[in-house]
């Protein structure tokens, strides 16, 4: 499930991709468009500016900007940044795997197997998916993704 840091770091990108190339936003510009407390947006942002998603310029001009176009941009990648692994359990992450208290074998376990797969549609999607096609969404565009397993 996506956080509300997931969710609202997502809605601060797209408010970011419709500036004008090269514009900058405020914090406070962002929070108050979108409707995001400023301080949770403040750590958000630095999150993303520290994986190198976005930039900042200090000063009367300064502020918040994409660091790349939003077609370089994978959804994905700034999910996982936020909110962690995709997967919805544990035991089915490849990152942060961690075996169940309960499970005696993880490799056969129907729970685990299952939550793989799930975890690889979304991965699928996610992977596949630029901000500029997120920020496109809002337009119906459709999203073209390869064959799913």
């Amino acid at each position: 499930m996506l956080t509300k840091k997931g969710k609202y770091g997502l809605k601060a990108l797209v408010d970011l991709a419709r500036l004008p190339q090269g514009e900058t936003a405020f914090v406070t510009e962002i929070a108050a468009r979108n409707n995001i407390p400023k301080k949770f947006l403040d750590t958000i942002l630095l999150e993303l500016r520290n994986t190198g998603i976005l930039r900042s310029k200090k000063g009367p001009n300064g502020g918040y900007s994409l660091s790349k176009t939003p077609s370089e941009i994978m959804i994905g990648q700034v999910i996982r940044t936020l909110d962690g692994p995709l997967a919805p359990i544990r035991c089915a992450s490849r990152t942060a795997f961690e075996a169940c208290d309960d499970c005696d074998h993880p490799e056969t376990c129907q729970v685990r197997v299952s939550m793989t797969d799930v975890r690889d549609a979304i991965a699928t999607i996610l992977d596949n998916m630029t901000l500029a096609q997120f920020v496109a969404k809002g337009g119906h565009e459709p999203l073209v993704l390869p064959a799913i397993k």
